[in-house]
Order: C-alpha cells, then sequence, then structure tokens
C-alpha cells in the first residue's frame, strides 16, 4: 500500500504527473458488490457536483462553493468502509463526504441554494455541511481546526468504549498548519480511535504545495515524528482507497491508535468556483483528467465482467435521482426572517442568558 515517491511521476519542471495506467489493482481484495457499490457512489458524487456547478452558474447557489470533481474515489472508498456510527469530519470541500455517509441529495442541493428545505434550514450553505444524524460531524471553513475536533469525538468513542472511529479528511495545506502537528500528537499519545486522511490534491488553494513544504509529501513524511506509518495511496483508485481505509479503520477499532493516510488525487477545477485555476500547467491539468477515477473505475468493472449497459443503467439512474433532487430544491421555500434567531443556542433560542 505504500507508494514510494519514486514510483511518482514528472512532467516538465517538475509537476506531478498521475500513475501509469495499470490493471494491477484489479486483483485487489474488494468483492465485485462492493465494487459496483464504489462506482455508484462516485457516479452520484460526479453528477451531484457537476448539477452544483451548473446551478453555482445560473447564480442560484449562495455564495461559493468548492467540488470535489476528480477526488470522489476518497470519499466513495472511505465512506463505503466506515460503520453508520463512525463520525466524518470535513474540509469546506464536504460535498461528497456528505453523499458519503448516505445524506439524501435534496437537503445538500436545497442548503446550497439557501432554501428552507436545506439540510441547515438554509443557514450553513455549501461549506457548513453537517448531519448528525448520518454521522457527518460538519465541514469546517477554518483549516485544520476540525483535527482536533475529531480528536474529541474518538476520545468520546474511547472512553465510552463504543468502537465508533472518527476519520478527519483535509487537504494538503492543513499539513503546514499548527493544528495538524498538535492533532497527530496528541492522537497518538493517547491512541485515540482516529484516522486522518490528507487529500493531497497537489495545491493548497493557489500554490503548489511542494513550493512550500520541505518533504516531498506534506503528509506521509511526517507521519514518522508521531510514531505512525507513513501511508500513501493512489487517491484516484477507489478499489486502494477503500483497502486502505478498512485497514486504517480496523486499526483504530481494534485499539491500536490513530493512523495518517496520504491519498494523491487532484481537482478537475479551480480551488472554488471563483478560481479558473489557470497557476496549474496544463499538461499536468490534461494527465490527470486523463486519469479520471470515474473513467478508470469503470474501465476495471468492464475487465471484471460488469456490462456496460449496467453501467450506464446505473448512470441513468443517478442522473434521475439528481434532476429530483434538484427539482426539490429549487421548489423548496426561502427561509423566513425569524428563522436568524433559532438555532443558536442549544435551546434553539436567541436571547442572551446569564
Amino acid at each position: 500500500m505504500k507508494l514510494p515517491l519514486s514510483e511518482h511521476r514528472y512532467g516538465e519542471h517538475g509537476v506531478v504527473l498521475p500513475p501509469e495506467r495499470s490493471d494491477a489493482n484489479d486483483a485487489l481484495e474488494v468483492d465485485l458488490d462492493r465494487r459496483r457499490q464504489l462506482y455508484r457512489s462516485m457516479r452520484e458524487m460526479r453528477t451531484f457536483e457537476k448539477r452544483a456547478y451548473d446551478l453555482f452558474m445560473k447564480q442560484l447557489v449562495k455564495g461559493t462553493s468548492h467540488l470535489s470533481l476528480g477526488m470522489e474515489a476518497i470519499a466513495a472508498g472511505f465512506g463505503a468502509a466506515m460503520r453508520e456510527d463512525d463520525y466524518t469530519f470535513a474540509t469546506y470541500r464536504g460535498h461528497a463526504h456528505t453523499l458519503a455517509r448516505g445524506v439524501p441529495m435534496t437537503p445538500v442541493l436545497a442548503e446550497l441554494l439557501g432554501r428552507a428545505n436545506g439540510l441547515m434550514g438554509g443557514k450553513g450553505g455549501s461549506m457548513h455541511l453537517t448531519s448528525v444524524e448520518h454521522g457527518m460531524m460538519g465541514s469546517y471553513a477554518i483549516i485544520g481546526a476540525h483535527l482536533t475536533i475529531a480528536n474529541g469525538a474518538a476520545w468520546s468513542a474511547q472512553y465510552r468504549g463504543s468502537g465508533q472511529v472518527a476519520v478527519c479528511f483535509f487537504g494538503d495545506g492543513t499539513t503546514n498548519i499548527g493544528a495538524f502537528h498538535e492533532a497527530l500528537n496528541y492522537a497518538a499519545v493517547y491512541r485515540l480511535p482516529v484516522v486522518f486522511v490528507c487529500e493531497n490534491n497537489l495545491y493548497m488553494e493557489y500554490t503548489s504545495i511542494h513550493d512550500i513544504t520541505a518533504v516531498p509529501h506534506p503528509a506521509a513524511d511526517r507521519a514518522s515524528a508521531y510514531g505512525l506509518e507513513p501511508v500513501v495511496v493512489d487517491g484516484n483508485d477507489a478499489d486502494e482507497v477503500h483497502v486502505a481505509a478498512v485497514k486504517a479503520l480496523d486499526h483504530a477499532r481494534s485499539g491500536q491508535g490513530p493512523s495518517l493516510v496520504e491519498a494523491l488525487t487532484y481537482r478537475h477545477g479551480g480551488h472554488s468556483r471563483a478560481d479558473p485555476g489557470k497557476y496549474r500547467p496544463s499538461d499536468e491539468v490534461e494527465a490527470w483528467k486523463a486519469y479520471d477515477p470515474l473513467t478508470v473505475y469503470r474501465e476495471r468493472l468492464v475487465r471484471l465482467g460488469v456490462s456496460e449497459d449496467e453501467l450506464d443503467a446505473v448512470d441513468a439512474s443517478v442522473l434521475a435521482l439528481v434532476d429530483a433532487a434538484t427539482e426539490g430544491a429549487i421548489a423548496g421555500e426561502l427561509p423566513s426572517p425569524e428563522s436568524a434567531f433559532t438555532d443558536v443556542w442549544a435551546d434553539g433560542g436567541w436571547s442572551w442568558r446569564n
């Protein structure tokens, strides 16, 4: 599962290129039904995100949005490995992770549109998706803040002996934030049941992570400092991610403490919808788009005997699901002005209390 730096490919000017196409991971121990699930999950994320982009361009999405186009294999691979009562902590790029935990599409899309039938009543928007009942413990806009919160959830699970695991996703830029190092050290010292997952898409907003980081792998190369195994996986291969997820979750659930997984991936677009992403070399963008996780996985399923017709049917059913979610979201009412004074304190009120 380790992927040494020497196995990465480099283009001109030192750009990091995706792995060569290979059928080696066809042999990973992931049964075909699970693989069908992973494909559908990624297709749902891809179709949802494309629809969110379309609605943004129509000025229906309130505020900005950060899409996971090209990064779906990470959310799908971990989502399929987690227990229903496990915890997910995500960044502002959290749409895919929310869907991976089974949150219905309509309230998620309605939240992006700022509607009263949204996941948080239209108050949180794209960057703060939360559904406690699904174990989706929030999307966090403050870089690195949620790693320590994930530790708290893991410590609670450890104290209660519940067997739950907290899985915390973050970007490569977070590895240069103090909270990253504080959280890893704390989790290692107390052997907390937490899995830290770095979604390394090579860019921390508009800057290449390699330009401002002293080590080639911003997460994995720091793991040993906290007594953890350095793990790097192909974040565009859902099977490889899933196998790593199962291993890390079992490790945490059995009382062996935290894991740190670095998943190498690439976002197809800019950092947010306001970013055209012109700072990235064109050959790099083209190479990674050609190594699309949906394309890679569909080719694998066909090699393993799944028919194109079956996969086309999945695509069609997902599109119908997203269409229905879009209609439901757009039909939602706008929040009432009075709703601004609810959900402020734990009792739902807003007035100051001594």
